[in-house]
């Protein structure tokens, strides 16, 4: 008889250590963590504890998770409040730029429109290639610094930008522009991480940049 079939045996009468329940404190399997041969329930009882401790682990860190989504909830929320005041275009720039660098500690905003009239770096010029780069986005971008032309827009503080995300601003009509955020931290922004909420800001963004034509 091979392990297998003792074990398939077991698993095909669960009674049978009714019939014979003596034989439980007879059998010594080896301790999980030692060399001493222990009881098989007492192994069953440290099998027990140890899967506990897991399951307290994960629920401690999916607590977590939902702390850290919570207070971005907020702070995504608060955005969509300050993004609601009737003001004008660069006044609504200067909200939305203010907003993300309270709210979420980033320190490099900046932003491009290639549609409709209106004045400041926002209606700068870009390249066609970044224009065809936004179109093609289905997601927001994340990762490391890559001399992205974008990097440009946030000026002097270019130089220090090592990690960022690039959001695309659409409406009905297509693409029309890109909201661009920087950190000094090379691991602020990276290519696995969530972009649900990045998503978010930049359906806000465009939702509100529509008022303005």
């Amino acid at each position: 008889m091979q392990a297998e079939d003792v074990a398939n045996y077991l698993k095909d009468h669960p009674d049978f250590f009714e019939a014979y329940a003596d034989l439980l404190a007879q059998i010594y399997v080896p301790h999980p963590h030692g060399a001493r041969a222990i009881p098989l329930s007492e192994r069953q009882v440290l099998t027990l504890r140890e899967k506990s401790r897991a399951l307290e682990a994960k629920l401690s860190e999916l607590i977590q998770f939902g702390e850290e989504n919570d207070a971005i909830g907020d702070k995504v929320h608060r955005l969509g409040l300050a993004l609601l005041i009737p003001v004008a275009e660069d006044a609504y720039v200067g909200a939305l730029y203010g907003a993300l660098r309270e709210s979420f500690g980033v320190p490099h905003v900046a932003m491009r429109l290639w549609r409709g009239e209106g004045e400041g770096p926002e209606r700068a010029p870009v390249s066609q290639e970044l224009r065809d780069y936004a179109e093609k986005l289905d997601h927001p971008f994340c990762g490391a610094n890559a001399n992205f032309e974008a990097v440009s827009w946030f000026g002097d503080g270019a130089a220090g930008v090592r990690s960022v995300a690039f959001m695309p601003l659409r409406d009905g009509d297509g693409t029309f522009g890109m909201l661009a955020i920087g950190s000094d931290d090379p691991e602020r922004f990276f290519p696995e991480m969530g972009t649900l909420y990045l998503e978010r800001i930049g359906e806000m963004v465009s939702a509100g940049l529509a008022r303005f034509g």
